[in-house]
């Protein structure tokens, strides 16, 4: 996954063969399948963009990205996920299944042959570190991040939660705001933004008490706990 030292006879020396991960987007289907070993691998990249291979640290390119997929029900084969590498992936989406009409997109772009081999680039790297730049550049009102900081303290002191939200939901949620507000062309965070979020970016990292689970609770009711005990109306205004 991270990539290996091999020996080169001819300069009697190692070097250093990067392994896949070494990409700007790299997308690990069923990452449940994947052993501890494996997942633990993605621990340091998805978190400080290196890899470090017999206390060599490489770089992997920027802008870096994870992207997974994860089976909630073929239970064979598989590993649970750690918490801390749950808590490296700034959001989970839940996406069951497409509805009619998007069932029969699926039919119609699989006429053919497979999608896959007529895919085609919709931007320069350029273009998307342009992006990059554009969410630094997006503001947050001070009482917005006590907000979001009291959030995800909720989380932590409710009853059915045994794990809270650690500081990096904290900046996850922030950041995830970020995107959203430069995504609808504004240079600025709501209170909606922050709200909106709140359930994808934080329930996915909460770990419920034994009993919460024995009844049937989840994350997401925690997190929609904490949003409804905590009203707020800051209003978004540009710089």
């Amino acid at each position: 996954m991270t990539g290996v030292s091999i020996f080169n006879q001819k300069t009697n020396d190692f070097e250093f063969k990067p392994g896949p991960v070494f990409a700007n987007i790299v997308v690990g289907d069923e990452i449940n399948r994947a052993s501890p070993k494996t997942q633990s691998a993605l621990l340091e990249v998805m978190e400080e963009r290196r890899v470090t291979v017999d206390a060599i640290s490489h770089q992997v390119p920027r802008p870096f990205m994870v992207i997974a997929t994860q089976n909630p029900i073929e239970m064979d084969g598989t590993y649970r996920l750690p918490e801390a590498q749950l808590d490296r992936f700034l959001i989970r989406a839940q996406i069951g299944y497409p509805d009619h009409d998007a069932g029969v997109d699926v039919l119609r772009t699989h006429r053919g042959g497979s999608p896959m081999d007529r895919l085609e680039p919709v931007m320069e790297l350029s273009e998307m570190q342009t992006m990059v730049s554009i969410v630094d550049e997006v503001h947050v009102d001070d009482s917005l991040q006590d907000y979001i900081v009291a959030l995800t303290e909720a989380t932590r002191a409710d009853g059915d939660t045994r794990l809270g939200a650690s500081p990096r939901a904290t900046l996850g949620l922030m950041r995830a705001a970020f995107a959203k507000a430069a995504s609808e062309a504004r240079d600025f965070v709501t209170p909606e933004d922050v709200k909106s979020l709140a359930e994808p970016v934080l329930a996915h990292r909460l770990v419920l008490t034994p009993e919460a689970e024995l009844h049937g609770h989840t994350a997401s009711e925690v997190v929609r706990r904490a949003l409804s005990s905590m009203p707020i109306t800051v209003p978004g205004t540009a710089r």
